[in-house]
């Protein structure tokens, strides 16, 4: 892959990036020290840790016109998800730095009749607004939620607040006499008889629908700028998307994630039927599959749902997490005890807890875990979990259901569908699966029914669903990859230990969930003797490198810098090496040479360093 420069997005020249482009060691070291001449040239950054420029400069402008200069504002989809943020600020935060926090309420301005299109996609935004000094806890809770708006979202709601079509809730409105009347967008936009509104969600659509306009005394103007916004949004970012495919889109992604979807399909046609028996659980339905818009919301959203499903307890973190798992469960509700090897002997440990009478809302785990690619022993937990009532939430991003089936262990199965269901690396995603089996199922559904909101933006659930459809061939070159690779890595006397489900202790734990035709999952982590042979071999690797994984190419990170940096001792305390680079291995064909390559550039370190 030709180099890509430091800070460009990852996919260069794609404008809704998951990834951004730190191609050095000492550019990621540089990140993680806020280094100027990193951030600097940083045009995006993965979404829940940079806030993508199209929210920062919605914010600022929200703020500009309805807020006291010198606050910010962060924005999110809902009034509940903003008010979420509110309450943890309060929480958190000190109360003296609290005087301006506000929410502020963006909708559809009901005195102009937008097209059904357009309001069906209800394009409002809730803006929480607060002083400088209470940025760090609104960006916690950013992070953790993954409660934020979209930057499709925002781009598309950004533009209908420029035109006045979003405006501040029960704000009175003056409508424009129609000799003022001002035209938007190019002239060939403008319509004196009807308009073909082909808005979408931001996903664009095309409506094709005709819309009356009549131009005199008595008409409200704004109707024929509404349509001509929508229309001139559209084609002003390319767009050529139908909101109409929308639930159908949904609907595909969730059958996609149950199994009964295994190929391309046109939304304007019928799906296949839904199994009951999909994934090997009886009962199964379309509607024990949510979606939420990226993986991170998806945990946020079971661990919220089973504070309100059963009595509060701790939850159990077990097995070296992703890290924001652990934050949700140690700060929203009461806390987490934390299992960071994942080892028979933590299992000992908790199952001793147990019999002394400790009890706990749930452990939480990823099958295989990241970044040591270790794997909970998932029928002992749920021996454990049913002898002792606690559920257990599997999270499978990384081992993907094309290879493991880990529901009929699971009370909930998670997922971030932005890594490989995706990996076009330009779209988020997540998915929620509840067992129709499990003894909480009539609890967490009447939670989930009384509370859950779809959040997911239209124009995001249209590129995830167009991503997904070549999901089930691409894993298994994918899985033939990383096999590849290991084999490389593995052979080469520089390598100190490859992680990888098919080589570590932990595989008999794989085995028990892998599917028949099932191979081994696209992520594997490797050290090197010595963090100088890590440093070179990061750095000759042709490859892209920066954050995320799961991506249609190869993503190398010195992943351990990036996610753990102020704690690099905590971390190394439950085995993970500073030094560990993490690969997500994609579907090109030279991969076995180029990590050769790079083996060959580590080699010309001295011994002696």
């Amino acid at each position: 892959m030709p180099l890509i420069e430091l800070g460009d997005s990852i996919p260069p020249n794609t404008a809704h990036a998951v990834s951004v482009s730190l191609p050095t060691w000492k550019a990621n070291v540089g990140y993680e020290e806020g280094e100027d001449w990193v951030l600097g040239t940083m045009i995006t950054g993965y979404p829940r840790f940079f806030i993508h420029k199209s929210i920062q400069a919605f914010a600022n402008d929200i703020v500009a016109k309805h807020a006291a200069p010198g606050l910010q504002a962060m924005l999110f989809p809902t009034r509940k998800t903003a008010n979420r943020c509110v309450q943890f600020i309060r929480d958190k935060a000190p109360q003296d730095i609290l005087a301006d926090l506000n929410v502020i309420h963006l909708i559809l301005d009901p005195a102009k009749k937008a097209p059904d299109a357009l309001q069906s996609i209800t394009p409002s935004i809730s803006a929480v607004i607060f002083s400088a000094e209470t940025f760090p806890f609104a960006k916690q809770y950013w992070q953790h939620s993954g409660d934020g708006v979209s930057s499709r979202r925002a781009e598309f709601c950004h533009g209908l607040f420029k035109e006045n079509i979003l405006v501040l809730e029960n704000k009175p409105s003056s409508p424009r006499p129609p000799q003022q009347k001002l035209f938007r967008g190019p002239k060939r936009y403008r319509r004196t008889a009807s308009i073909d509104d082909t808005t979408h969600e931001s996903n664009g659509t095309n409506q094709q629908r005709q819309y009356p306009v009549t131009l005199d005394a008595s008409s409200d103007d704004s109707m024929t700028d509404t349509l001509e916004s929508s229309r001139f949004l559209e084609e002003r970012y390319g767009r050529n998307l139908d909101l109409s495919l929308v639930p159908n889109a949904k609907s595909a992604i969730r059958r996609r994630i149950a199994g009964v979807l295994t190929t391309d399909v046109d939304l304007d046609s019928s799906l296949p039927t839904m199994d009951s028996n999909a994934r090997g659980i009886s009962n199964f339905r379309e509607d024990d599959i949510y979606l939420t818009p990226c993986g991170m919301n998806a945990i946020f959203t079971t661990h919220q749902a089973l504070l309100k499903a059963r009595e509060p307890q701790k939850s159990i973190n077990f097995g070296f997490p992703y890290v924001d798992t652990l934050k949700i469960l140690q700060k929203f509700g009461p806390g987490a005890i934390f299992y960071g090897r994942g080892s028979p002997a933590d299992l000992d440990d908790l199952e001793s807890r147990l019999k002394n009478g400790e009890k706990f809302l749930a452990l939480f785990c990823e099958f295989p875990g990241n970044p040591l690619l270790s794997c909970p022993d998932l029928v002992r937990i749920r021996q454990l979990a049913d002898t002792y009532d606690f559920a257990v939430v599997v999270d499978e991003t990384v081992g993907n259901f094309i290879n493991v089936n880990v529901l009929p262990f699971a009370d909930v199965v998670v997922s971030s569908l932005t890594k490989i269901f995706s990996g076009d690396c330009n779209v988020m995603g997540g998915s929620m699966i509840l067992n129709p089996n499990s003894r909480y199922y009539a609890a967490l559904k009447a939670v989930m029914t009384a509370e859950f909101e779809d959040t997911y933006w239209a124009e995001d659930v249209i590129f995830m669903e167009r991503n997904s459809r070549d999901f089930t061939s691409r894993i298994a070159r994918v899985n033939a990859n990383a096999e590849a690779i290991c084999n490389v890595l593995l052979a080469h006397p520089l390598v100190k230990k490859v992680y990888y489900p098919k080589h570590i202790d932990s595989r008999p734990n794989y085995e028990a969930a892998k599917l028949p035709g099932g191979g081994y999952g696209g992520l594997l982590s490797v050290t090197l003797k010595t963090k100088a042979h890590a440093m070179a071999f990061h750095d000759a690797l042709e490859t892209a490198k920066g954050p995320s994984l799961g991506t249609n190419f190869t993503l190398t990170s010195p992943y351990v810098l990036l996610a753990h940096y102020q704690e690099l001792d905590w971390a190394a305390s439950f085995g993970v090496d500073p030094s560990l680079l993490r690969i997500s291995v994609g579907l090109e064909d030279n991969l076995p040479a180029v990590f050769a390559k790079a083996l060959e550039a580590a080699e010309k370190v001295p011994v002696s360093e």
